[in-house]
């Protein structure tokens, strides 16, 4: 394995949280959404402590901090919020499917939307399992996602024709920066991330560059929504050592919070036990009374669905 779990977790989380932070001259922004992934890690909480997908706790969670979608970033926060379901499941398409749309269930049906967060966890789960063939993923995606009345996979066929052309930024900017739709967006997304696959930095700095002229009207959310998506994309790929060492020694340097977490630090805890529950291993530190209950001398087990735990 080229990379190991541990390292594409925190990665995604990492990249996206990174993605949505720089500013268009690659300046790291000490304030900006700081709930663009708020419900990502909601969601993660969830799945830690229940180690397995419940929509009624997600919803909940979700009411006791009183989060409220604005009409202007619900669908880049929605796509954000399911990163813990694509890394979770990663390992089974029929099973990512089947609980990503459970999930987006809990917001507005909107088509793009589920077409856009069906793509890029997707994107994610080819990466985690080591089977992301940049020349075959546009088509795999497409056919992910099967049919849809939905714009994306066109988008993403006019992607594949611009890497096969070796067209530049200016080119892909000048595509899709004609109009503010989260179709362009996922599109604009995919194109950072493929044509600078092995080069974290450069993918996020490209996904947040607005230098082209016709780029010039792009908002600070759609460049922050782009750059999300790209990073959470090209951390899955490339892993936490691929993110520059400056970026992260700053990010703990300034200890700020991060998705409403206390400090960046504890994101990179909080992605840590999100590895651990998902591989099958049970810290008995944070659930003792489950793993001794009804034993009179209490011993440390590990706990595991069949092949869960095994060497990587």
């Amino acid at each position: 394995m080229r990379y190991s779990p541990i390292s594409r977790f925190r990665g995604t989380f990492l990249g996206a949280f990174l993605g949505g932070s720089l500013t268009p001259d690659g300046k790291i922004q000490s304030q900006s959404y700081l709930d663009l992934g708020r419900m990502a890690i909601l969601g993660t909480e969830s799945l830690i402590n229940l180690g397995n997908l419940d929509l009624d706790d997600w919803i909940a969670r979700q009411q006791q901090e009183s989060l409220h979608l604005a009409a202007d970033d619900i669908s880049i926060k929605i796509i954000i919020a399911t990163l813990p379901i694509a890394l979770f499941f990663h390992e089974n398409p029929i099973k990512l499917r089947q609980n990503l749309l459970r999930v987006l269930k809990i917001w507005e049906d909107d088509p793009v939307v589920r077409d856009g967060t069906l793509a890029v966890a997707y994107a994610i789960s080819l990466a985690l399992t080591e089977k992301l063939d940049p020349l075959t993923l546009i088509p795999q995606t497409i056919s992910f996602l099967g049919e849809t009345p939905t714009s994306i996979p066109n988008k993403l066929l006019t992607v594949n024709n611009l890497l096969e052309q070796g067209a530049g930024l200016s080119r892909a900017q000048a595509e899709f920066a004609r109009e503010e739709k989260l179709s362009n967006t996922i599109a604009m997304a995919f194109y950072c991330f493929l044509s600078t696959l092995e080069d974290f930095r450069l993918a996020v700095l490209q996904a947040t560059h607005n230098g082209n002229s016709k780029a010039q009207d792009a908002t600070s959310l759609s460049s922050q929504s782009t750059g999300a998506i790209t990073g959470a994309l090209s951390g899955a790929y490339n892993g936490i050592g691929g993110i520059p060492v400056n970026w992260q020694v700053l990010l703990l340097q300034r200890n700020s919070p991060a998705w409403g977490l206390t400090s960046f630090s504890q994101m990179l805890k909080l992605t840590d036990a999100f590895v651990a529950v998902w591989s099958g291993v049970y810290d008995i530190d944070l659930n003792p009374r489950e793993l001794t209950q009804g034993c009179e001398e209490a011993l440390l087990s590990v706990y595991a669905a069949p092949r869960v735990i095994r060497s990587r």
